[in-house]
């Protein structure tokens, strides 16, 4: 990594901690549109992660001064959450609470444990379809979506293994086991957006149950949430911790094929040559970081480290640029995308190319400065 290329990431994240708070954070593109007031969001989450992991490898406190003053917003003295409700049932408000993990330690501040027992709760109670997986949110019967994989199962592993003695472990590893049976192309390897468990969705394959396509973004959560989820399982589970990291290592190679010559993947993985499709920032990010903090911990092996630097390059040599007034920016973000819902999302590729793209949105900036960190640690090896 070159020192121009550090030097404008750091002038971008200047850019973006001068321009945002906890009330109004630039990088949520999705609330911004939305003209509602801020809530706790995997968005933000994600972002504040990334800023903690900034302070890890650099040392600056800005950074988690920054990071700690965002959660505080939300996260009251006796553990409540400002705008979080359980009973929402969104595995989406699970993944934001992983960053508590890191505050806890840092301060031993008991609020933050508190919170934790909180989140935690929404578990037990969370909607299953009959195999046991977590339903992607409430409003989404019998459905799992690749996105939910990363949004709850770390923190649950986490959860379990430091505060409930292990107790949901396996329930973890059996979601994961889930998907890999119900989700997984046995053509290319390759996972699928989503799957309706009842078949009953307009999007679901009535024999598999399975969205139509490979969605880049999800298949980068996908890859981060067998990281993590690794990461967070115990070495007594030694089979299951090895389980994961086949399943990571079987998804990368099949990801290798389609990975551009610029280093990057189309929003619709597999369809390089269909009409629309485009160089997506966000998942190559996400698959970016998942190889490069995979490698680090030993999961994937070294040669691996190559695809994860190409595509970490590919996305600051096409996207990472500076507006007229000289500020930077990062482009070719998918805004979201999803599958049912108001606007009859079905999971066709005029579907995924027809979402907005846009800049400066966290669901690309975190993964890509998660990428970079991994980056920086490589330079340190």
């Amino acid at each position: 990594m070159n020192k121009e290329v550090k030097a404008q990431i750091q002038e971008y994240v200047d850019y973006l901690l001068e321009n945002s708070s906890a009330e109004k954070p630039m990088w949520n593109k999705e609330m911004i549109r939305l003209g509602r007031p801020n809530k706790w969001n995997y968005i933000d989450g994600c972002m504040i992660t990334a800023l903690l992991a900034l302070y890890e490898i650099t040392g600056e406190e800005r950074y988690f001064t920054f990071a700690k003053d965002f959660v505080d917003f939300f996260v009251q003295e006796d553990g409540t959450i400002k705008t979080y409700n359980v009973k929402e049932y969104n595995l989406d408000n699970i993944n934001t609470a992983s960053n508590l993990f890191y505050l806890y330690d840092k301060t031993q501040d008991e609020k933050y444990k508190l919170a934790l027992d909180h989140v935690r709760t929404q578990l037990d109670t969370m909607p299953r379809t009959a195999e046991g997986s977590f339903w992607h949110k409430d409003i989404y019967p019998n459905q799992v979506w690749l996105d939910g994989l990363y949004m709850a199962e770390p923190f649950y592993m986490r959860y379990e293994t430091r505060f409930n003695k292990m107790a949901g472990c396996q329930d973890v590893i059996h979601q994961f086991k889930n998907v890999e049976k119900n989700m997984r192309d046995p053509k290319t390897g390759l996972y699928y957006h989503g799957y309706d468990h009842s078949r009953e969705m307009y999007w679901a394959d009535p024999e598999t149950g399975c969205s139509p396509n490979f969605w880049l973004r999800s298949l980068g959560w996908f890859s981060l949430a067998l990281v993590e989820t690794a990461q967070a399982t115990d070495e007594s589970l030694y089979y299951e911790k090895r389980y994961l990291q086949k399943l990571l290592e079987g998804l990368v190679d099949a990801l290798i094929p389609f990975q551009d010559e610029s280093g990057m993947f189309y929003q619709v993985v597999d369809r390089a040559d269909a009409k629309g499709n485009y160089l997506e920032t966000s998942g190559t990010a996400l698959i970016s970081y998942a190889i490069l903090k995979a490698v680090r911990l030993e999961y994937l092996a070294p040669r691996y480290a190559a695809m994860g630097e190409k595509a970490f390059n590919g996305i600051a040599n096409r996207y990472l640029s500076k507006n007229e007034d000289g500020t930077l920016k990062l482009s070719g973000i998918c805004l979201v995308a999803g599958l049912g819902g108001a606007t009859h999302r079905d999971g066709s590729l005029e579907y995924y190319f027809s979402e907005p793209v846009v800049e400066n949105e966290a669901k690309g900036v975190a993964p890509f400065l998660l990428a970079y960190t991994e980056m920086l640690r490589r330079e340190e090896v």
